[in-house]
């Protein structure tokens, strides 16, 4: 990005945010119920962050999908099909519950996967695929793609977006891959690709998007598809 670029995105996120703070601090806004479906620690994090300059609460309800059973070849295809497929679950957790407040709530899902080498990483499943996928970032960028859908259980109304961000790498030593593995979170995170730790950032060369797009949750995109559901 550009230092225009960055002030111009700067810009649109601060209009974003002043936008949803009037309208949270509506009467329909204030009645409103958002729920992020994702248990990743680093969205909730990112979701905090969004909640306190907005001024608005959200609670965190879990998919608990199989996301291996749905396979597309196409990376945006896959993570906009398992972002939906998330919100149809919770929805129906949601009228299981018998919960009567449907028609207020915003519900917010996601997904991500890495792309490298034309490969499509979802989240590690052995220590050797962990370290196969990290180790391999020094020969090739790594591209995340990630969807964002928010639903209106009430009305069956969804909007969604995919954003892509480009991350290149020098060598990873092996003695921090050891730490990364041993540590555990990378089996959380799609390829296993933990950009803001504070060991594996000093390896960065260039990101071309944004961070938070790359941690799983970007924050403009967010703010613009609850504003498609003010009124």
């Amino acid at each position: 990005f550009s230092w225009t670029a960055m002030a111009a995105a700067a810009a649109r996120y601060g209009d974003l945010v002043h936008q949803a703070k009037r309208w949270f601090g509506t009467a329909k806004g204030r009645n409103s119920r958002v729920i992020l479906g994702s248990g990743s620690k680093i969205r909730r994090k990112l979701m905090d962050e969004i909640c306190e300059q907005a001024g608005f609460e959200y609670e965190v309800i879990s998919a608990d999908i199989d996301e291996r059973a749905i396979r597309r070849d196409d990376p945006a295809d896959l993570v906009t099909t398992l972002a939906l497929a998330k919100a149809d679950a919770i929805q129906e957790k949601l009228k299981l519950n018998g919960d009567p407040s449907l028609e207020n709530v915003l519900l917010i899902t996601c997904d991500q996967v890495v792309v490298h080498n034309g490969n499509i990483l979802e989240k590690p499943t052995s220590k050797d695929e962990a370290r196969q996928f990290i180790e391999g970032y020094k020969d090739f960028p790594a591209s995340t793609v990630g969807s964002i859908c928010v639903t209106q259980p009430g009305t069956g109304r969804q909007e969604s977006e995919v954003d892509t961000a480009h991350i290149h790498f020098d060598a990873i030593p092996p003695e921090t891959i050891d730490y990364l593995i041993a540590e555990g979170e990378v089996f959380y995170c799609a390829g296993g690709l933990m950009v803001e730790h504070d060991k594996v950032n000093p390896h960065v060369t260039k990101i071309e998007g944004t961070m938070d797009a790359v941690m799983g949750l970007p924050k403009a995109r967010v703010l613009n598809l609850l504003a498609k559901f003010f009124d």
